[in-house]
């Protein structure tokens, strides 16, 4: 719940619903209220503070702390801590309490630092410079000081603060245009008007004289009603008043409250560890009873050496058992693997930095690379099934693009080629005239009729005058330039619609150039470079529901013309002649009809008695236009485009490929969203289409359906909407507030597969939906950075989407699956033994390893290993992943921790402690171990079974690398080198800050043994063995397509070392490559390569003796 809905509570039910009030008093410019009034208690409302961040500084450490020992491992860690510090336990609370404090202190400096960034861009909002008119003079304050009730100065493309209404701008008629990309996605400018009682309050002075009050609604979350938080105001400068700031503002409202995001591995994590910790009470528990069974026997005792006071004797039974029981949980608690968070945080931080590093993945025109804002989630990048994405400057790039026209089925495709002459008498153009029937071919008329030439013209004409774009005589907007006409204009055009916008910009391509609207005339350069008037009659306005706007005009001759355009569907049925081919165009067709003059005095007539009719004028107007629009000629058609990003087809059509589903959430309009859609080959041409919207064909009306979606299909056919959806290979979702697509995202992770949703947008309206999804990514588009810094990945563009999650999602998964079965079967294996130990020492708690081991087991021994796997590990080649989505299947619901294979890790790690354990005390059986006759004690038997400990879990890790450079081989055998050294260290120096020496000499006595060293060869092999002719079985007989791949590399590998001309270099390769497949993979290379194998040493061999 999020404080704007806690506070609403609180003022309803707290102060009482008869305090509550639907709509608040502004007093512009904070002028008090004239003496003599009705008493008024005037509100108080939040400052324009804008928060994205989770932590603040007095409750960091509390909250920090509190969401760690969430996890199951903390808090038993901390449990097991206390319990060492309270009784007297086998093992130091040191080997407890300092694993725990590294991991709760990296956790918390990473997720600090994480959250300092957040507050840093949050201060680069909040101290943006404002200008305030206060006492009739302009004062600059920061953004999050502005408060309700203030005047606001307002520069051109500059970003709005907060919610305002406007009262004057600098034009005449009080107009300004806005773009609300931050909100809905689209980047169109809107045309906003000014209260008509304050528009000529133009000056500061003027507007301190302002006393009035605003009474508005409270604050909702409806961005299509009453005001808007906008940015990239187009005028010269405007004066607005502030009515919603900070967290009430409109775009905040829409944001989704911040929650702790946990991945799919990190609650598999935790579900292991209570079965381990099940397992771990069960194992003190059998113990405990065991003792005490033991133990009933008089002769049985505690033995003489280890006598018991008189008041332990004297203690009741019930408080010494469960001391007791305590004890074991301690001996055993090294089961439940606390390191293993230090690494896998160490592996998140330390592997979202080959993210950040991938060349690939950075923008040459941005100059930007991919940003981690959250490493915690890496992992889920493999494990997404759908993938909900915004439309605009998402999918597209957010700019308007004229494709291409039709007149008479010829199409018209402008293009900076070779001058050529049109028709002998045309302006030196850039564009090509192409035959539809022959679209790919460029066809050159000589000869064409003069109608054919005037029809053309028209059409043309017709496009610069039917419209109502605006010409802004500036350079820049938004850092960007805009020229009209190459080398003569800088003006450029903006309009409420980039579709008129896109078809005036393609019609200068094609000759004629609209210059401006002056005097109600509207001026146009023809091919001729000559200026043509047209006297500006009417304007017959665009609705939703007629589909389509005119104009009637007057030309210079005095011929008067009704220009129309609209979709196909609005115009076609009030053709009477002309026809246009539109396969393959997203058609917007133009037509038109020539008025007489008393045509004409009859639509003045019938349009002015609907403009001042005072009852039902709306539908007087559109009766009006229903019967000026008709008897139309057709004369052609358009297409234009918001074009696709680079590779945005090719990014859907992999993410399809493996397996993932994707639904475009957009605030645009149907027509255009799924025009986008086919495009990026997210819909085919054979899709069968399934449409759900209301039979109402109001604009409005569908809006107000579409924003009451969560009470009703969502809430109450939630579970027929989404069977439906699932079904379906893609879903298109239009007109979307924000918090309606969060709604769609929540709904889909809600089902009962509960799959992993990714949300990828550009915008401050994709936040909500971004902060949902299980994975949430910011595009670094146009429309500000709010999506970028709210997300938990951010890249510069869509196509980057598909190395990040085929690649770098597949990889991260693999490696920290491994990570986790690793880190659970390696504390088996080390564990186990030391139950297994206790039916041999009397249930005394005696351990079995040394507390030096204890210790550095999982801090040195073991630790850097697992690590680097987890960090550069690639079973693949990342151009193979590239290339063949469907490899992303194999890993999909994370198949990797499922419960059979952390069952089978479980049963490996059982097997291997037995083996050791039983191996090594078999092999005591004969006391007379050394060859001196002198006998091994209860410490070299600990450590030799620890020596095979350490080898074998290494030496499994070794099986499972695929990719191998030269820090492997330095960190793994480095790692065992270390082991060996220690060991020789610790035993072979007396060391004076020690109590007791009882690992005196016991290594190096261990090591001078002959059969020492055949039974740690003999219980390694015998511990890997099953392991690897499992893998060769399973590879054999059921074998996925990712080792397939594998299969087929290493054969391509050895095969071009086969057929590699002899020389040294070569050689060496050769016999290293060799080597690796037959110590790593040799349970795959001997029933697929064992020919080829062969062939290849006998090679190696030749080479070497020549």
């Amino acid at each position: 719940m999020d404080f704007s809905t806690l506070r609403t509570l609180i003022s309803r039910y707290c102060v009482g619903e008869e305090n509550w009030v639907d709509s608040r008093t502004i007093f512009i410019g904070h002028k008090e209220p004239p003496p003599g009034t009705e008493a008024f208690i005037q509100q108080r409302f939040p400052d324009n503070r804008i928060v994205s961040s989770k932590y603040t500084f007095l409750n960091f450490v509390p909250k920090n702390m509190f969401e760690q020992f969430r996890r199951v491992a903390n808090f038993y860690f901390l449990i097991i801590f206390l319990v060492q510090l309270i009784i007297d336990t086998p093992t130091s609370p040191i080997t407890s309490g300092l694993p725990l404090f590294f991991v709760i202190t990296v956790t918390a400096i990473k997720q600090g630092y994480e959250d300092w960034l957040r507050h840093k861009a949050d201060n680069a909002i909040n101290q943006c410079p404002v200008h305030v008119v206060e006492n009739g003079k302009v004062v600059c304050k920061q953004s999050r000081k502005l408060r309700v009730g203030d005047v606001i100065l307002m520069k051109e493309n500059e970003t709005f603060p907060c919610d305002l209404i406007l009262l004057s701008t600098s034009r005449d008629d009080g107009t300004c245009y806005v773009t609300t990309a931050s909100l809905d996605g689209e980047s169109s400018h809107k045309t906003y008007y000014a209260v008509q009682d304050t528009k000529a309050y133009n000056t500061e002075e003027e507007v301190d004289t302002i006393h009035a009050t605003i009474e508005c609604e409270q604050p909702q979350p409806d961005l299509y009603k009453s005001v808007q938080h906008t940015i990239h105001m187009l005028c010269a400068s405007l004066l607005a008043v502030a009515i919603y700031t900070g967290m009430e503002t409109k775009m905040a409202l829409n944001y989704q409250s911040k929650t702790q995001k946990r991945s799919a591995v990190e609650k598999s994590m935790n579900a292991y560890l209570v079965v381990y910790l099940c397992i771990l009470i069960g194992k003190a528990l059998i113990n405990t009873v065991l003792k005490y069974a033991w133990q009933a026997d008089p002769n049985r005792d505690e033995p003489w050496y280890n006598d018991r006071t008189e008041t332990e004797r004297q203690r009741h039974i019930v408080i010494r058992a469960f001391t007791d029981f305590l004890a074991f949980m301690v001996l055993f608690n090294y089961i439940i693997p606390v390191s293993m968070y230090v690494t896998v945080e160490m592996q998140k931080f330390l592997g979202s930095y080959f993210i950040m590093w991938d060349d690939e993945m950075f923008d040459k025109e941005l100059g930007e690379r991919a940003v981690v804002n959250t490493s915690d989630l890496n992992e889920e990048l493999g494990q997404v099934e759908y993938v909900f994405t915004d439309k605009t400057g998402t999918l597209t790039e957010n700019n308007m693009e004229f494709i291409e026209c039709c007149v008479d089925g010829h199409v018209y495709v402008p293009h900076a080629i070779s001058h050529t002459d049109f028709c002998g008498v045309f302006f030196s153009g850039a564009f090509n005239r192409i035959s539809h029937s022959q679209y790919s071919k460029k066809l050159l008329f000589t000869r064409l009729r003069m109608n054919f030439y005037e029809h053309e013209e028209l059409f043309f004409r017709a496009l610069c005058l039917c419209h109502t774009v605006q010409v802004k005589e500036e350079e820049t907007v938004d850092g960007i330039k805009h020229g009209i006409h190459q080398g003569k204009s800088t003006s450029f055009y903006i309009s409420s619609s980039p579709d008129e916008v896109a078809l005036v910009e393609g019609m200068k391509r094609l000759g004629f150039t609209y210059l401006r609207l002056k005097d109600s005339h509207m001026e146009i350069l023809n091919r001729e470079d000559e200026i043509e008037r047209f006297e500006l009659l009417e304007v017959l306005t665009f609705d939703s529901v007629r589909r389509r706007m005119s104009v009637i005009v007057r030309s210079s001759s005095g011929e008067l013309y009704l220009f129309c355009k609209g979709a196909d569907s609005s115009i076609f049925p009030r053709v009477i002649s002309g026809k246009v081919d539109q396969e393959g165009l997203r058609t917007l067709c133009v037509a038109y009809r020539p008025l007489s003059p008393e045509q004409y005095q009859e639509v003045c007539h019938l349009l002015n008695g609907a403009k001042l009719a005072l009852q039902d004028r709306d539908k007087r107007l559109a009766e009006a236009y229903d019967i000026i629009e008709k008897d139309l000629i057709l004369l052609g058609a358009t297409a234009v485009e918001d074009r696709l990003q680079e590779k945005a087809a090719d990014t859907i059509e992999s993410l399809h490929k493996a397996g993932m589903k994707v639904w475009v959430l957009t605030g645009d309009k149907m027509e255009t969203a799924a025009a986008t859609c086919y495009a990026s080959k997210l819909f085919r041409r054979n899709t069968q289409i399934l449409e759900l919207t209301t039979k109402r064909t109001e604009e409005q009306s569908l809006h107000d359906v579409l924003f009451d979606l969560s009470r009703t299909v969502l809430r109450q056919h939630g579970e027929i909407f989404l069977e439906i959806c699932r079904n379906c290979s893609a879903v298109l979702c239009c007109r979307m507030a924000p918090l309606q697509k969060a709604q769609i995202v929540k709904l889909i992770k809600a089902s009962k597969e509960h799959p992993i949703t990714l949300a990828i947008g550009d915008g401050a309206n994709d936040v909500s939906m971004i902060l949902e999804a299980h994975v949430g990514i910011g595009i670094m588009g146009k429309e500000g950075r709010q999506a970028v810094r709210n997300s938990d990945y951010a890249i510069p563009k869509f196509k980057h989407l598909k190395k990040m999650l085929l690649v770098h999602g597949h990889y991260y998964y693999i490696r920290i699956s491994e990570l986790v079965q690793y880190f659970f079967y390696k504390n088996v294996c080390f564990i186990f033994p030391q139950f297994l130990y206790q039916f041999f020492c009397g249930f005394s708690q005696q351990p079995l390893y040394d507390t030096a081991y204890l210790t550095l087991y999982n801090i040195s021994f073991t630790s850097l290993p697992i690590l680097l796997y987890s960090l550069i590990e690639q079973h693949i080649n990342m151009d193979i992943l590239k290339k063949d989505p469907s490899l992303y299947r194999d890993i999909a619901k994370n198949s990797l921790l499922r419960w059979p294979i952390f069952l089978y890790w479980t049963i490996l790690g059982v097997y291997d402690a037995i083996v050791m354990f039983f191996g090594a005390y078999f092999l005591f059986d004969n006391t007379t171990f050394t060859s001196n006759g002198q006998m091994f004690g209860n410490w070299t038997f600990g450590t030799l079974v620890f020596t095979v400990l350490v080898f074998t879990v290494t030496f499994k890790l070794v099986l499972d690398t695929h990719y191998w450079t030269w820090i492997n081989h330095f960190v793994i055998w480095g790692s065992l080198i270390f082991f060996v050294v220690f060991s020789l260290l610790w035993g072979g120096i007396i060391w004076p800050f020690l109590n007791y020496q009882r690992m005196y000499y016991v290594f190096m006595q261990m090591l001078s043994s002959g059969p020492a060293w055949l039974s740690i060869i003999l219980l390694i092999t015998a511990s890997l063995l099953p392991d690897v002719v499992k893998k060769v079985i399973w590879r054999a007989l059921w074998p996925t397509t990712t080792e397939r791949i594998q299969v087929g590399s290493y054969t391509d590998m050895l095969l071009s070392m086969y057929l590699t001309p002899i020389n040294w270099e070569s050689t060496k390769n050769c016999i290293h490559h060799c080597i690796r497949v037959l110590c790593v993979n040799l349970h795959s290379v001997f029933l697929d390569n064992h020919i080829i194998l062969l062939s290849t040493v006998n090679n190696a061999a030749c080479q070497m003796s020549n």
